[in-house]
């Protein structure tokens, strides 16, 4: 599992640096990234653009105010 804490990485950064970061993963590998807002449209990106993302198992959990952890699975091979 490969964790991501994208909170001190400039907002216009961020979701090409995750992105390169769930490409290196290998099938069936999960990404989790730390984020300080819902990655809601990180999922929606995600689900309409990433062929090899996991969205039925994609889970998101608020561990504080501005704190969230969320899970992107690769697609098993």
């Amino acid at each position: 599992m490969t964790r991501l804490d994208v909170r001190d990485i400039p907002p216009v950064n961020r979701h090409p640096t995750i992105h390169e970061e769930f490409e290196d993963l290998a099938p069936g590998e999960t990404l989790t990234i730390v984020n300080d807002h819902e990655p809601k449209p990180l999922f929606y990106e995600f689900q309409a653009e990433v062929e090899s993302f996991d969205a039925d198992n994609y889970e998101v959990e608020r561990v504080g105010p501005e704190e969230f952890v969320a899970k992107f699975p690769k697609v098993e091979a």
